[in-house]
């Protein structure tokens, strides 16, 4: 499995470094101070350093910041390219390129079968730069993640996972509440020889997410168009 960052981030490898000085970005390269303080103060485990969970929590940590910020493909180590897929919820596995042609970020984990009139994310309708936007600029403080429990180990990977924050920004035309938004789920993480990801399967409700940002009363257009400058609000999870 990847291994933990050693300069600029203790959570995520392939971030900075020699390895990344030409790494190409979608947004400019993320930052995670702000989040990261937000996973400290929040979390309910801590687990020992080079302990399986740890190991675990940081992949997924790696994987989320690589797929949604990296714009090169040779750039993403954590996963294979050439073999990698993605699953929602039982649907048939996608490959890297039809994640791309979803919109990539948030997209492909908001993969909906509801009637478009009934729903308050449309993933179809949206692309990586406006689904980057919409979820940064509700959560400012970013979107943590922590691992509650590996139930198995490499090369099949099964956890339990928490996401949370706070949102303290509007989200498609809706006020922000200040509340926390909370999910949890499951997800099957197989990994190859060579430690990989090929295969990331994912079980869990998008309406414990979309529940919590539709909550807040209607706005005008003009509040929404309020973006995101500010370098911390790059970071995600």
């Amino acid at each position: 499995m990847a291994s933990s960052g050693v300069e600029g981030d203790k959570y995520r490898s392939y971030l900075t470094g020699e390895g990344e000085k030409n790494t190409q970005w979608k947004f400019g390269a993320p930052t995670y101070e702000v989040v990261n303080k937000l996973f400290e103060e929040g979390r309910t485990k801590i687990w020992p350093p080079g302990s399986l969970e740890e190991e675990v929590q940081n992949l997924v940590k790696t994987w989320e910041m690589e797929l949604f910020h990296k714009s090169n493909l040779d750039d993403i180590k954590s996963i294979d390219p050439n073999t990698y897929t993605f699953s929602l919820n039982g649907r048939k596995g996608i490959n890297i390129e039809e994640i791309g042609k979803l919109g990539g970020g948030y997209n492909p984990l908001l993969q909906t079968s509801l009637p478009e009139k009934l729903r308050g994310y449309n993933p179809d309708e949206e692309t990586a730069e406006s689904s980057h936007k919409a979820f940064t600029t509700t959560f400012p403080r970013g979107f943590a993640l922590e691992v509650l429990q590996v139930y198995s180990g490499p090369p099949e990977i099964i956890y339990k996972f928490r996401h949370w924050g706070y949102m303290e920004g509007s989200f498609k035309g809706h006020a922000p509440t200040g509340e926390m938004v909370e999910v949890f789920g499951m997800a099957i993480f197989t990994v190859d020889e060579h430690n990989k990801i090929v295969k990331v399967e994912f079980f869990y409700d998008p309406g414990q997410l979309l529940g919590g940002l539709l909550k807040g009363a209607k706005l005008g257009t003009s509040s929404e168009e309020t973006a995101s400058s500010c370098p911390v609000l790059r970071s995600t999870g």
